[in-house]
């Protein structure tokens, strides 16, 4: 069994949690996508960690966690991961990578860094974590795959060169920086043949195989649904597909095994990056609910930055649901709108004079306004609940209403970070 864990916005939505939480009960855990410039937060019995690069499974004794072949793999953030939360006294994990994986080069991230400086206003609100150029590379075929590092070293050297030759020509003329040394980039894809060497897996036959034998597969998405470059608000998106849908061919897989799509909901907004946000909050409402959002403070737990924060947006979260595929929605981050007397949702936008409930492409998206529904708020603490029919009316109601509008039946009701602070709830549709 095969079950896809994505997001129907714009990331930070609570994956991490959620797939630590399925994890208990997985044999398997996949990344199909993406690279280190988001991250998951999870709360355990080990502690509070943000992981970029690892799986969320990565804490359980019992799983294997891959990296599989749609990811940026950045080498040594990676295995600075493992060490980091070995050191905390979480045992060494079980960890493959694909070697059809491709390498995320540092040139990759100087790229990255010297396009964001080039574009200054106009930026895209990258995490500087090289992930655009990285996919740049791989589409334009002169990426490096994991099984390239072990090549005879001539050939790569021969590859190395090609390389140079053309990022040294935008390097010199477009950036104005320090061109390349390609026997610098050689010693380096050496060091990182030597320290990936005893993880290299032919992933897909491992999958084939761990198939056959029935065993419970996860496969983890990076971001959400509006930030997929073909269905989401491009040009302000990732680089790689963040969609369930991509997550058998970033995993080596047939599309037909993923027979469940848990997609995850925020209970309200957040973003980081640039790009169109409708129901975006500002002021001191804002700062209100960003001190008390997430797992202290919604801040991004790569870079740092103040996420952009809204009311929970129906008409983004229907559309991104429906493009993954849903078959059942986690909502997550309930507990922290106990502050308010009454809580508004996002139930179409108005663009030009007219509403829609239809999510638009992002010409128009950019154009419209929130239309509002307003619901009485709870106004208490609300952690520590496990059943959804302990939960206060107003509380219970405000799921209830969230789910009609979605029209994607939600499972799962997370009121806190930690691991146990989940309520299992019969879905109304």
């Amino acid at each position: 069994m095969v079950k896809a864990i994505v997001g129907a916005n714009w990331g930070d939505e609570g994956k991490g949690k959620i797939t630590d939480m399925l994890s208990k009960e997985s044999d398997i855990i996949i990344r199909f996508q993406g690279g280190s410039n988001a991250g998951h937060t999870i709360v355990n019995d080990y502690g509070k960690f943000a992981l970029h690069m690892l799986p969320s499974g990565i804490f359980y004794d019992h799983t294997t966690c891959i990296l599989g072949n749609g990811v940026a793999l950045n080498i040594p953030y990676l295995f600075k991961e493992v060490k980091e939360i070995t050191d905390r006294g979480v045992p060494a994990p079980n960890l493959l990578v694909s070697d059809r994986a491709q390498v995320l080069m540092p040139y990759h991230i100087l790229f990255d860094q010297y396009e964001e400086e080039r574009l200054g206003g106009k930026s895209f609100g990258s995490t500087k974590s090289g992930i655009a150029p990285f996919y740049s590379d791989k589409y334009a075929k002169i990426g490096v795959q994991v099984s390239e590092l072990f090549m005879d070293e001539a050939d790569l050297k021969e590859k190395i060169d090609g390389i140079c030759q053309q990022k040294n020509v935008i390097l010199k003329h477009l950036y104005h920086k320090p061109e390349l040394d390609a026997e610098e980039l050689l010693r380096t894809l050496i060091e990182y043949r030597e320290i990936v060497r005893p993880y290299v897996c032919n992933v897909s036959a491992y999958l084939y195989k761990a198939i056959k034998e029935g065993k419970r597969i996860l496969l983890e998405g990076q971001l959400g649904a509006l930030k997929d470059p073909d269905h989401g608000i491009y040009p302000m998106v990732t680089s790689s597909s963040t969609l369930a849908g991509y997550g058998a061919v970033g995993a080596g897989i047939p599309p037909y095994e993923i027979t469940e799509v848990m997609t995850v909901v925020k209970a309200y907004s957040s973003a980081v990056g640039a790009g169109a946000f409708v129901s975006e909050l500002f002021g001191e409402e804002a700062e209100e609910l960003r001190k008390r959002g997430g797992d202290g403070g919604e801040y991004g737990a790569t870079t740092g930055r103040p996420r952009r924060v809204g009311w929970f947006d129906a008409v983004a979260t229907r559309y991104g649901c429906r493009i993954q595929g849903a078959t059942e929605v986690a909502l997550t981050v309930l507990d922290p709108l106990g502050y308010l007397e009454e809580i508004p949702i996002c139930v179409g936008y108005e663009i030009d004079g007219e509403v829609t409930s239809e999510f638009p492409h992002t010409t128009d998206l950019y154009r419209a306004k929130p239309v509002l529904k307003k619901l009485p708020g709870w106004k208490s603490d609300i952690r520590g609940i496990r059943k959804f029919e302990d939960l206060p009316k107003e509380c219970q109601n405000y799921v209830n209403e969230i789910e009609k509008e979605i029209g994607f039946p939600i499972t799962y009701v997370s009121n806190g970070p930690g691991r146990d602070d989940i309520i299992k709830r019969e879905p109304q549709l």
